[in-house]
């Protein structure tokens, strides 16, 4: 009785304000994953997925190559080779697995984006340079600078953050047809610098597939959106935590100036990682510092989790090879999201 008493106590202040509640992290352990003995070849693995006969496939974006992994997870091969020529991959920025087996790799083989897709053989099945990008790229932490640094491929189309369209987010066709643009800017009080404010607008476009999609911002305040299938706003939430607290406090106020025509662009540093959605629609956000964040349907918090995997992991990438099952890089691991 005397603890029930206790625990009453400790509800009734939280209550009341005058005692904070603790957050708990969820730490998750691996329950499958790559042997060891066949990651510890990757130079550096930037994507896990699985397809639907139980294959895994990697994107290993330092050895700018793809390799594709038996069911048993006894052996690698590798489907792709590094070149500028169509078929193979340089500098790979983005990846996408798709409906019906086939995945997607955005890569700069020059100073321009380009698009491929691919069977889980290696065949290129098709590709395309999206219109209106070019210059240098620079990858600095999770972000892409002037470049296709996110993409979601659906088998049909692609979604691709496109600030540089004016736009969060830009459907295009297979073979590379705009369709159309979603989702406004976010104001910034950055509008007179467009370099700044195209990437005060960096960030991951996601399909839910529950229906619509997710915008996650990277760079300053953190933050995300829905929208629905038509591409209308439905909500807008800050992401919060103590775990970002520092994170934000250090999001600057003030640029350096850059001379005019300098090409000179903004250093902004990026609060989030990674990001996916499950099949019940709930969005997994992972933090620059380790920590992911997860969110229900209509944005509410639900839980904190880290992934310790001897060792905590800070995901460069997630993927849900099913329901309750989540692969995770680096160290492809695969984790229970129950």
């Amino acid at each position: 009785m005397k603890a029930l008493a206790g625990s009453v106590t400790v509800l009734a202040l939280i209550a009341r304000g005058l005692l904070q509640a603790q957050p708990l992290v969820d730490v998750l352990t691996p329950v499958g994953g790559l042997p060891t003995s066949m990651t510890s070849a990757f130079q550096n693995p930037r994507a896990f997925v699985e397809t639907s006969t139980g294959e895994a496939i990697v994107l290993d974006a330092g050895a700018h190559a793809v390799f594709l992994i038996d069911a048993r997870r006894r052996g690698a091969r590798k489907i792709l080779l590094p070149g500028a020529e169509w078929g193979h991959i340089l500098r790979p920025t983005a990846f996408s697995m798709g409906a019906n087996d086939i995945f997607a790799i955005a890569d700069s083989p020059g100073n321009f984006d380009r698009v491929q897709y691919f069977a889980t053989s290696g065949a290129r099945l098709g590709g395309f340079y999206p219109p209106g990008r070019g210059g240098a790229r620079l990858t600095v932490g999770p972000v892409t600078l002037n470049g296709i640094g996110a993409m979601q491929f659906t088998g049909q189309r692609f979604i691709l953050n496109a600030p540089d369209t004016e736009a969060l987010m830009e459907e295009v066709a297979a073979d590379g047809t705009p369709i159309r643009s979603i989702g406004a800017f976010r104001a910034t009080g950055a509008e007179a610098d467009r370099p700044l404010q195209l990437m005060l607008n960096v960030g991951l476009p996601l399909v839910d597939p529950t229906g619509g999609f997710y915008f996650v911002f990277q760079t300053g305040l953190p933050m995300f959106r829905k929208y629905d299938a038509d591409g209308r706003l439905l909500f807008e939430r800050h992401i919060e935590g103590s775990e970002l607290d520092a994170g934000v406090q250090s999001i600057p106020t003030v640029w350096p100036a850059r001379a005019p025509g300098s090409g000179a662009l903004p250093y902004v540093p990026a609060l989030i990682q990674a990001a996916a959605v499950d099949s019940r629609g709930r969005l997994w956000v992972s933090l620059v510092n380790s920590f992911t964040y997860v969110f229900g349907p209509t944005g509410e918090k639900l839980r904190t989790v880290q992934f310790d995997a001897a060792g905590i992991v800070s995901p460069t990438s997630l993927f849900f090879a099913s329901r309750d099952r989540l692969l995770v890089t680096p160290g492809c691991h695969e984790f229970s999201s129950r």
